[in-house]
């Protein structure tokens, strides 16, 4: 990876003489942005129109980080950072809130992840659009991927369009998962007796779950699940369709009694650095309430 340095809404490179020595600077750095840094077709044509590739000597210079609206009011909530630099963030989301408003409530007595993080830029002096690349549940916890530039943008989406940012979970389950169940392929659709619920239906979207059993208890079971696809409500419905509801899902037949939300947990995040190229992963601790939750079905003869 060639070295480079952030300089305000600058990107600063050094590519070396390949470029430098080219007999058609303009035509080879335009390659070299493509080809070798990979950058996205769309934004190059942006830097292009608005003069936001320059050289300075030997240095090539990319408007990577101007100034953005955060499009949304900032409202303070304390965030757990679990990853940052000059492209991406990932941030724990605690159940019970939503990432991005919903129009049902009122936004300023219940905030969302996305009003958390427009905070946090301000307070950090990042003058940057929120804008997250996937979504949890209001009752899920677990980590939440966002870009903090176009670069980062074009790239994590496309990314998420082909399922290269992986999803690791742990839930906590109704009755005993059979050690043999390992995929769940099973198409998802609307349910047209229930608004906010999702039901498996042949007509619906091709949907897989991944399984892998972890504990047994008496009456229930910790699955550790992967997405290969990102269907709403994908693993409750999955699971409660083959008679596992999540413990705390009422929506989809979960019992109540041991912990009042959906006993789900982002645990894992892996996706590929929009820039660098690296492989990033992040893990997301459980939260008390489910380590508590673990705890009362060990007890339980």
């Amino acid at each position: 990876m060639t070295a480079w340095r952030r300089r305000g809404e600058w990107l600063e490179l050094t590519p070396g003489k390949v470029l430098t020595g080219a007999s058609d600077r303009n035509e080879a750095t335009v390659q070299w942005l493509l080809q070798t840094l990979g950058m996205p077709e769309k934004l190059l044509r942006q830097l292009q129109a608005n003069k936001g590739i320059e050289w300075r000597g030997d240095r090539l210079r990319l408007a990577l980080f101007p100034v953005r609206p955060a499009g949304i009011k900032p409202v303070w909530r304390e965030l757990d950072v679990l990853y940052e630099d000059d492209f991406c963030l990932v941030v724990h989301k605690p159940a019970g809130m939503n990432i991005h408003p919903d129009g049902r409530k009122d936004e300023m007595e219940q905030p969302t992840l996305d009003h958390a993080v427009a905070a946090y830029y301000q307070m950090q002096g990042e003058d940057a659009a929120v804008r997250h690349i996937h979504r949890l549940d209001q009752d899920t916890s677990g980590p939440v991927l966002y870009a903090k530039n176009d670069w980062a943008q074009l790239k994590l989406d496309e990314d998420m369009r082909h399922k290269r940012i992986a999803r690791s979970y742990a839930a906590f389950v109704q009755g005993k998962v059979s050690a043999d169940l390992k995929v769940i392929d099973l198409p998802i659709g609307k349910d047209r007796h229930h608004k906010q619920r999702r039901r498996v239906s042949p007509t619906g979207q091709h949907a897989v779950t991944r399984v892998r059993l972890g504990e047994t208890y008496r009456n229930a079971s910790l699955v550790h699940l992967e997405l290969e696809t990102g269907r709403t409500h994908q693993i409750r419905v999955h699971l409660s369709h083959l008679g596992h509801p999540l413990l705390g899902d009422s929506l989809y037949g979960g019992s109540t009694a041991l912990i009042g939300r959906q006993a789900l947990h982002g645990e894992r995040l892996a996706f590929t650095h929009p820039f660098t190229g690296e492989r990033i992963e992040i893990d997301d601790p459980w939260p008390d309430d489910l380590r508590q939750l673990g705890q009362k079905l060990s007890t339980i003869q």
